[in-house]
């Protein structure tokens, strides 16, 4: 599937977290921030995730609830996110990046732009570096962030142009004010 634009109404679906929750896409009473990211473990993603269970308490005060996919599997999700105060998802198959349109492609690891997270997030996550991912779609994979209304329609977009191009929370908050 192409990628999705903002007004575009999304199907319902009932996802399974890492914990074994059943979790609604979209939520009925709250503002959903979908976001896709690459792989369990990935330095760029550890690193910004960081910075969204630190502010977790003010998105969800925002009315937002914060739901995260991986291109993995669950076990080594749970290696890393098993407190994550937020819904984890495990996508190995690639379904719902299919659906939303979010893709992968070189262009995600050799920006240069990417370097500098790149290097933060090793050094962050030095003793528990992950193998790197069999799959070469997790590898390459591009971020992309979704705000679901709680009517379905996508209230904004952005699908990321290299590996460490994400909404940052402050954005997040921003489009939740918005939107609400």
């Amino acid at each position: 599937m192409g990628r999705l634009d903002v007004g575009v109404q999304v199907g319902q679906r009932a996802v399974v977290s890492i914990r074994s929750q059943t979790v609604a896409i979209p939520d009925p009473a709250r503002l959903v921030h979908l976001q896709f990211r690459r792989f369990a473990g990935c330095p760029f993603c550890s690193l910004h995730l960081r910075s969204v269970a630190r502010d977790h308490d003010a998105i969800v005060a925002a009315g937002v609830r914060e739901v995260v996919v991986f291109r993995s599997p669950a076990t080594p999700l749970r290696r890393h996110y098993e407190d994550a105060p937020f819904a984890v998802i495990a996508d190995p198959g690639g379904e719902l990046y299919d659906a939303f349109g979010v893709g992968s492609g070189a262009r995600a690891v050799l920006d240069p732009r990417a370097w500098a997270a790149a290097a933060r997030g090793v050094a962050v996550m030095w003793p528990r570096l992950p193998a790197l991912p069999a799959n070469g779609a997790a590898m390459l994979g591009l971020p992309a962030d979704f705000l679901i209304g709680s009517d379905g329609r996508v209230r904004a977009c952005h699908y990321g142009v290299h590996a460490d191009d994400q909404w940052s929370v402050d954005r997040l908050l921003g489009l939740a004010r918005l939107h609400a």
